[in-house]
């Protein structure tokens, strides 16, 4: 499992606008390959871990957090330069690029103050888990996604 911290503070706009959420992930021992970097599997698994502490920020007993039931439908990743052993953590930002009726698209980076290392996109749609079939976000979702909603190009 990745040792990690999570919190909202990066690229929040000027006038308080949509924001990217910050994961800090470090890298382990484990994590890396037999060439020192780390191995991709185990970037897409700081992606995951990222993505899970962005959708639900306040997860725990008594607290569903701000997401109903998701299911990942895709996810594309383009590794940009390797990652090699460091004490210091890297940091996974994510943000919203599009909300739809029943879906949402999330982009990350994988970055240092100095390299991005990955940049990758999720497509998540919303599911019944007990009708087992996909449903419409709510408004409370959509109220959520879009204090992150940054449109590709901005």
């Amino acid at each position: 499992m990745v040792e990690a911290a999570t919190q909202a503070e990066a690229s929040q706009t000027a006038a308080g606008g949509p924001r990217r959420h910050v994961f800090h992930a470090q890298v382990r021992f484990a994590d890396l390959d037999p060439l020192n970097h780390v191995n991709n599997v185990r970037m897409l698994t700081y992606l995951e871990d990222a993505r899970i502490a962005f959708l639900r920020p306040d997860f725990g007993p008594g607290r569903p957090g701000p997401l109903g039931g998701l299911v990942v439908a895709r996810h594309e990743i383009d590794y940009l330069r390797p990652i090699l052993m460091r004490t210091e953590p890297v940091r996974v930002e994510t943000w919203v690029t599009e909300v739809r009726n029943a879906s949402f698209r999330l982009s990350y980076e994988i970055r240092d103050d100095d390299h991005v290392y990955a940049r990758a996109v999720s497509v998540l749609v919303g599911y019944d888990i007990e009708a087992q079939s996909v449903r419409r976000l709510d408004q409370r979702e959509r109220d959520y996604l879009d204090g992150f909603l940054l449109p590709e190009g901005e």
